[in-house]
């Protein structure tokens, strides 16, 4: 069961970075919000701070979730109205705060209700959400003491609001026959929580060349894959080639995963790739330090892609206008 912490939304800097930098605890902090009566959550690490409602400036032909655009500090935000995006109904003056998010590289902010406090809780007290009708929104649920707490999609919901953002995790450069049979022979491993992301991700791979990619939904899941490849005859070349987990997942978290996977003998030489939207300085050094081989803001899959043939063919492959 996952333990209340109770803290003030405004955190400060030293704090937040103490927790990102902390390596092997399998835990994250999430800000707990509501809408409609319901309990949200999302991590610390994609919050940049929570303010008050600000006025809003509508834009002509707008995503039907977005309200407009706010300033803060100079600066132009979109502003997602998320009772709607959630379809909960929720009075005008009931929204009260606005979560700011750095998310994928892209500023944004989203109108809930009521911003409450902070928890400390473990990966693995996070469970997959049951399918119990459309789900796409929801990654997780966290289980406290007296209530549910659902953890959203935000990377899917930014998705919906953002085509680029789907442009990019299915746009790469095209590869010469040659190459995509050099990729055929890989096998790959894929951990992420988002199944619309996910299914974007094994797509685009599958279309560059990597044509063997085993997908799951969590760490756990991956790891106890790994850790049967791991037991199995032969070089660890033969069985798994590389593996490209995001962070934030339920039961497991991407740092628990790499860092299980280069304390165990026989998968420790194996490449490994973060590939998510918490890629900030604090957790790129996190990242280093448990040994990644390598780090890449999602949506960027052109790059990603290049760095797989870096890492496990010694150099970027070429491309048919290479020839």
């Amino acid at each position: 069961m996952a333990n209340d912490k109770a803290r003030s939304g405004d955190e400060t800097a030293g704090d937040k970075k103490g927790i990102l930098l902390e390596s092997g605890t399998n835990e994250f902090e999430i800000v707990e919000f509501s809408i409609g009566g319901v309990y949200y959550g999302i991590n610390v690490a994609k919050v940049r701070e929570v303010i008050q409602r600000a006025p809003v400036t509508a834009m002509p032909q707008a995503h039907p979730y977005v309200d407009g655009l706010f300033t803060l500090r100079g600066k132009a935000i979109p502003l997602v109205n998320l009772p709607r995006c959630l379809n909960v109904v929720s009075s005008t003056d009931a929204a009260k705060n606005i979560i700011v998010t750095e998310i994928n590289n892209y500023g944004i902010g989203f109108l809930v209700e009521n911003v409450s406090r902070i928890h400390r809780i473990s990966w693995k007290d996070m469970e997959p959400a049951p399918e119990v009708g459309d789900q796409s929104r929801v990654v997780g649920i966290i289980k406290m003491s007296d209530r549910i707490v659902l953890l959203l999609d935000f990377e899917t919901i930014i998705a919906e609001i953002n085509p680029e953002i789907n442009a990019k995790l299915t746009t790469f450069e095209d590869a010469t026959a040659d190459t995509k049979s050099l990729r055929a022979d890989v096998h790959v491993v894929v951990a992420e929580d988002s199944g619309m992301l996910r299914d974007l991700l094994v797509t685009t791979l599958h279309d560059s060349g990597y044509r063997f990619v085993r997908d799951f939904g969590n760490g756990q899941d991956a790891w106890e894959y790994l850790r049967n490849l791991a037991a199995k005859d032969g070089p660890i070349e033969n069985h798994v080639g590389v593996v490209v987990s995001d962070v934030e997942m339920p039961k497991m978290d991407g740092h628990r995963l790499l860092k299980l996977v280069r304390d165990n003998e026989r998968l420790k030489e194996v490449p490994f790739v973060l590939f998510s939207s918490l890629i900030s300085e604090e957790m790129r050094l996190k990242g280093e330090s448990l040994g990644a081989s390598g780090q890449i803001s999602k949506p960027e899959i052109s790059q990603l892609i290049s760095l797989l043939d870096n890492l496990i063919f010694g150099k970027p492959i070429k491309g048919p206008l290479d020839e």
